[in-house]
């Protein structure tokens, strides 16, 4: 089962319209039943467990897929749909122009190949706290998901890479601003796939909700 949007695109239109764009990044998610939580209580819905990274290879996690068969694959699709300044769309899905912020460093940037689509919660992590007993084709949805808002997020290259596979005990975005975004964005993002975390992943989110008391999660069940 696939939810991407499936309207078809082209050239000077919009793709995944109902995806905000990451600037100025919100301090929640789609929504359950239209209901939100505040962060500590969200936090308290995480099913607390040992992760495990055993038969972990990223290529379990098939990428960019062209979901609705309109050429632009997923990582064309969340750069559509968060710039700030929309690309020039061109044969094939090819993108030229455009600008976006990103929200982990608090800059923008203005070249597409600058830019990374991160899995706020990443592959590593999936498979570490639940993925590692799903399908192929369930993890193909999760390494793909437009139908969550804030799943997948285009970011600088810098902090992405320097994130790689941490979890919050261990990495947190270097912009001020971004901290209650992220966390609530890794929140809704476990809590929409069913994903567990460890101790040290729950004590770090504890220090963090104390001062984003105006933060908010809400996040739909992934099909």
């Amino acid at each position: 089962m696939l939810f991407f949007a499936t309207a078809a695109c082209t050239p000077g239109t919009s793709h995944q319209e109902s995806r905000p764009s990451s600037t100025p990044a919100p301090s929640s998610s789609q929504g359950k039943n239209g209901d939100s939580l505040p962060l500590p209580q969200a936090m308290g819905q995480l099913k607390v467990s040992a992760e495990s990274r055993t038969g972990y290879e990223r290529e379990k996690f098939h990428l960019w897929i062209d979901a609705d068969h309109d050429r632009c694959d997923t990582r064309k699709e969340v750069l559509l749909a968060e710039a700030v300044k929309k690309p020039r769309e061109g044969k094939n899905c090819r993108l030229t122009g455009g600008t976006w912020r990103s929200y982990y460093d608090d800059k923008t940037v203005t070249d597409a190949r600058k830019l990374d689509i991160d899995h706020v919660v990443p592959l590593a992590e999936a498979w570490d706290s639940g993925a590692s007993k799903w399908s192929t084709k369930r993890r193909e949805q999760y390494a793909n998901d437009l139908g969550a808002e804030r799943s997948l997020v285009a970011v600088s290259l810098g902090p992405n890479r320097t994130k790689g596979d941490q979890d919050p005990a261990e990495w947190m975005p270097p912009a001020k601003d971004a901290t209650c975004t992220y966390a609530t964005d890794w929140i809704s993002t476990k809590l929409r796939w069913k994903l567990t975390a460890d101790h040290a992943e729950i004590k770090a989110l504890r220090t963090v909700a104390a001062d984003c008391k105006e933060a908010a999660v809400t996040f739909t069940p992934a099909p």
